[in-house]
């Protein structure tokens, strides 16, 4: 059971791996350490060395506060 939910993780975050290649830079940002996960297995990749991507803690939030922290991250650059 636990190689088949890696496996899945696994998959999860190679299709969010080609979606990052399609953007200059990225935060991530959330309340688990998936944010951390994700970019290690980035890391291994060459082809992310092009992408700034910032990882940033950040508590639960609702899909509203999800958009102004991205407006307000992305505007105070």
């Amino acid at each position: 059971m636990h190689s088949k939910e890696q496996h899945h993780q696994a998959e999860y975050y190679k299709e969010l791996g080609e979606r990052i290649l399609q953007y200059e830079e990225v935060v991530l940002f959330g309340p688990t350490n998936a944010k951390n996960e994700l970019i290690n297995s980035l890391r291994n990749n060459h082809l992310f060395n092009a992408v700034k991507i910032k990882i940033e803690p950040a508590d639960k939030m609702t899909e509203n506060q999800i958009h102004a922290y991205v407006r307000k991250y992305f505007l105070g650059h």
